[in-house]
């Protein structure tokens, strides 16, 4: 079983971003799709937790490198350290750190300059459950290959949190944090009876029942 966070369209709004990240961990998000909008968003949000913290005049850098140990530690992914001060728990915590990012696959928005940079890659792919998952902010950039090897396509710029089944394929959106009536993120939960969809608004209240995702049998994805 496993939880997988979506969010899209936080247009530089850092607050907003790390009260998504916050809500998702909770409700059991290890992984995050971000939509882009903007796909920078994520890079000023680590800056600016680093900033935030540091400075606090009742803050100094061991307290920081402990918030970020004890904020990964309530995600269960290590083990809380018993004290701080050591120069290996630093570095343990500085370590932790620098593999925030690599939680969060992301695409970058029409316009930005990640959009042309060729080392930027415009879509995000990871696998959810057996299925392959495509990430985009426009999911008018979505080609006819995505189509063929995705099964579930996850896009931005939707002002509503939707899942809208085209076929075997899946389009699903967490809608705005940023931009809409209401901000709103959503989750990807797979277990025994496949994968669910949840939106929930920024609150953390869901906006109805988990919506399943069948994607047994035939709509399975072989990577080679």
């Amino acid at each position: 079983m496993a939880t997988f966070g979506l969010m899209s369209d936080t247009q530089g709004d850092l607050v907003v971003f790390d009260q998504a990240i916050r809500l998702l961990s909770a409700k059991g998000a290890r992984r995050f799709f971000f939509c882009g909008g903007k796909y920078s968003d994520l890079d000023d949000w680590v800056q600016w937790k680093r900033e935030q913290v540091k400075s606090a005049t009742d803050y100094t850098n061991a307290h920081f490198l402990e918030d970020v140990v004890n904020f990964l530690a309530e995600q269960e992914q290590i083990e809380r350290p018993p004290a701080f001060g050591t120069a290996y728990e630093l570095a343990r915590a500085a370590e932790e750190l620098s593999r925030v990012k690599d939680k969060v696959v992301r695409a970058p928005e029409k316009g930005s300059l990640q959009y042309f940079d060729p080392q930027v890659p415009r879509k995000g792919v990871d696998m959810v459950g057996d299925v392959l998952c495509c990430v985009v902010h426009d999911k008018n950039d979505l080609d006819k290959e995505d189509m063929i090897n995705s099964v579930i396509l996850v896009h931005g710029s939707s002002a509503e949190p939707k899942l809208v089944q085209i076929g075997p394929r899946y389009f699903v959106t967490p809608g705005k944090l940023v931009g809409a009536a209401k901000a709103t993120v959503a989750t990807l939960e797979t277990g025994e009876q496949g994968i669910a969809f949840t939106p929930y608004s920024i609150e953390g209240e869901a906006l109805g029942p988990a919506q399943p995702i069948a994607v047994g049998g035939r709509h399975k994805v072989l990577v080679k």
